[in-house]
């Protein structure tokens, strides 16, 4: 059985304003679909565009918090998870606080006085997303937070920690307290690719970070520019998530296992010099309503028995299982109660 707080996540806490676009609007601001990146200036008028031109929708996100969610909703036990962020003092951060304890999670976040809280774009063309975030706020988070007894207090519960690769440009200094209490106490320490734009910018923080991390996600773009930015010459998915595993580790406790999605293609999972590959369950295109969330949703799906020690066909099953339910759904979003067996 899962136990309270067994799970922590840190990330950007980030308001998804989502909206079905055109064409047209992706080529006005130079937005790639299948993409996430950091708002430039020239990105900033698009929010309001997007809320005047086209019927948008307000959901909590954030690639950790929502895992973390879909992590909760599968294991149905209140508190099993938690989760550390930067918010704003306004609307949005209080709209985020209510959805995330609605939703079962011990949420302890920082809040700025200052900076509104973060929103991301999603802009869906033909059921595919594109993320164009505005981090605001959550880019204020500081380790001082972190290091509060109230807040280290959920470290020291977690048996299991996970991290988008997103919070590296935030507060790598976070990660590795956390990293290094994970490795120093045979903890479980998870992180993810998240972006094109993390392996090749944030390569130092990235690399640093690696060394701790237990299970390694990402999707098969992400991997394949992480081959890129490492001068690996392979374009061969099942051989990056490979060579990801055998990356020397900080603790000799567990192994690593890269596991990489494909989208409709099978999930690639790497461990002890071994690929396996695990079918996805195929959805009927006209089933399709956004992929926004559905990396995230896989990650919160294996993660839900992960903390169960649960073996890994069993989380690779949650993790495609809880895809498919996001996938059919606006954002990451969910019906009440999951019918995973």
């Amino acid at each position: 059985m899962a136990s309270e707080g067994i799970l922590l996540g840190m990330g950007n806490p980030l308001l998804d304003i989502s909206a079905v676009v055109d064409d047209s609007f992706l080529q006005k601001y130079d937005i790639k679909l299948n993409n996430a990146i950091l708002a430039e200036d020239k990105h900033l008028p698009m929010y309001d565009e997007m809320a005047s031109k086209y019927t948008v929708e307000y959901i909590a996100g954030g690639a950790t918090q929502n895992s973390i969610k879909v992590a909760q909703w599968m294991l149905q036990i209140p508190g099993a998870t938690s989760y550390m962020g930067c918010i704003g003092k306004d609307k949005f951060g209080e709209e985020m606080k209510k959805n995330s304890t609605n939703a079962g999670v011990n949420v302890h976040y920082y809040e700025d006085e200052a900076a509104p809280t973060g929103t991301c774009a999603v802009c869906v063309v033909g059921g595919e997303r594109s993320l164009i975030a505005n981090l605001s706020a959550a880019n204020c988070y500081k380790s001082e937070h972190l290091k509060r007894p109230e807040n280290w207090a959920l470290v020291e519960k977690a048996k299991y920690f996970y991290i988008a690769g997103f919070f590296l440009t935030v507060s790598p200094e976070s990660i590795m307290l956390v990293a290094e209490h994970a490795a120093a106490n045979n903890k479980i320490f998870t992180m993810n690719l998240s972006a094109p734009f993390i392996c090749e910018f944030f390569k130092d923080v990235q690399e640093k970070a690696l060394p701790y991390m237990d299970y390694v996600f990402g999707n098969e773009t992400e991997a394949r520019t992480f081959a890129k930015v490492h001068g690996w010459e392979t374009e061969n998915v099942e051989e990056i998530a490979l060579k990801i595993s055998q990356w020397p580790k900080a603790s000799g406790t567990h192994k690593r296992i890269t596991v990489i999605t494909q989208g409709a293609d099978p999930v690639v999972v790497a461990e002890d010099g071994k690929v396996n590959l695990f079918p996805v369950i195929l959805l009927p295109k006209e089933k399709l309503v956004d992929t926004n969330g559905a990396g995230d949703a896989f990650v919160g799906g294996f993660l839900s028995q992960l903390v169960q020690e649960k073996p890994i066909d069993d989380c690779v099953k949650a993790g495609c299982y809880a895809a498919n339910v996001i996938i059919q759904r606006s954002g990451c979003t969910y019906p009440e109660k999951p019918d995973f067996s």
